[in-house]
């Protein structure tokens, strides 16, 4: 059974990094660079110390996350009494203000407790029975920022948790039109760190749609912070001081590297998503750093010798068809069949691909999730580029 543990709210916490399954080790090695250590958890959850100044940093630096969460308890709840009284002894007076509008979100994962929406209302009603209690007030109005409250449930065993991030990691404010099947933003830099790109090299996505991938390699090679342009649910929280989120802030802007040419190159059929590319790149703050044209993948000329493509094409799910993409891949294969210097990375939710892109058997191949849909990630390494390039 598991031990009751509550974690001292003052300085050090205990913090969740959720991320897509599949993604785990991408997001620990960015917590590692942030300096963070000492990780446990499972599938899709990397959970560490840290203290609440360290929340602005986590927030605002990391690429390929959902969201952060700040883990308050951990208990058994095999039944409502044990959830009811379990999150009745967490101090909410501590993090949550009278007037917060506080949203429950549940999750029961082979549990005897396996109602979601009766998860939700008991611990709602155990946050609000302590919060009147403890700041002796009648009513809470609920009109003031949200705070957003989990209850993780699995295997009986509940943890409690509070969202520090609001709106998904993956929304970094750049991108207004997303074209009819997006690829989200925390994937295509997870796409990116997965992959041996760095700034001195050429990469190319030649079917770039919104031109995601592109952009969010450029941040890494600019080392923009992700977050830098975007607000998060707890810069309100009185608990985490705006000092550390300012500090955040200033150092993100300071770290970013503006020397250098970057030779990123990005086309795509639709004259409409080159337009949007466009757009989302000046917003991301790389406008300068990548080229965009229109051009169909048949009229493609490809007269480097080695390079990079990370690519999302067109898989059969909400644009296109599974017969329309063998064109493409037999595209792939005759531009990329004699270009051993090239390396290609290829995200599709279409397991036919290996059968068409025959210069070799995949490198790699990773299982990922964009949203909801499974797709993999196949990886054909190039010889590496000779010391001139």
């Amino acid at each position: 059974m598991c031990p009751n543990r509550t974690f001292d709210e003052t300085s050090a916490v205990r913090l969740i990094v959720t991320c897509a399954f599949g993604l785990e080790a991408v997001v620990k090695r960015e917590l590692q660079a942030l300096g963070f250590s000492g990780f446990s958890g499972a599938d899709g959850r990397i959970e560490f110390p840290a203290s609440v100044n360290d929340i602005p940093r986590i927030n605002l630096w990391l690429r390929a996350a959902d969201r952060v969460l700040l883990k308050l308890a951990e208990f058994p709840a095999a039944d409502f009494d044990q959830l009811f009284d379990n999150t009745n002894r967490i101090p909410w007076e501590n993090w949550i203000p009278r007037e917060a509008r506080i949203t429950v979100l549940a999750k029961c994962v082979r549990s005897q407790l396996a109602s979601e929406r009766s998860c939700q209302s008991i611990t709602k009603k155990a946050v609000v029975n302590r919060l009147l209690d403890h700041l002796r007030v009648r009513d809470l109005p609920e009109t003031g920022e949200e705070y957003t409250i989990q209850a993780s449930i699995i295997k009986d065993v509940a943890q409690i948790t509070l969202d520090t991030t609001g709106p998904g990691l993956h929304k970094r404010g750049y991108r207004k039109d997303t074209g009819e099947a997006p690829l989200r933003e925390n994937l295509a830099a997870a796409l990116v760190l997965l992959s041996f790109y760095r700034p001195e090299r050429l990469l190319l996505d030649p079917m770039c749609g919104s031109g995601t991938i592109l952009i969010e390699a450029a941040m890494l090679a600019r080392n923009i912070a992700p977050g830098l342009k975007r607000s998060f649910a707890s810069e309100s929280w009185a608990k985490v001081p705006a000092e550390a989120w300012e500090e955040a802030r200033a150092s993100a802007r300071q770290a970013i590297i503006k020397e250098g040419e970057l030779s990123i190159q990005g086309s795509d059929i639709d004259p409409a998503r080159i337009e949007d590319a466009k757009a989302n790149a000046r917003r991301a703050g790389v406008g300068e750093d990548i080229t965009f044209e229109v051009k169909d993948l048949k009229d493609l000329w490809i007269d480097k010798p080695s390079g990079i493509v990370i690519s999302n094409p067109p898989y059969g799910i909400h644009v296109g068809s599974l017969k329309e993409l063998t064109p493409l891949y037999v595209l792939l294969h005759k531009m990329f069949k004699n270009k051993d210097g090239w390396s290609l990375y290829i995200l599709t939710a279409d397991q036919r691909f290996p059968d068409f892109f025959k210069r070799a058997r995949p490198d790699k191949v990773r299982k990922l999730f964009n949203g909801p849909i499974e797709a993999h990630y196949y990886q054909y390494y190039g010889k590496p580029p000779s010391p001139r390039g």
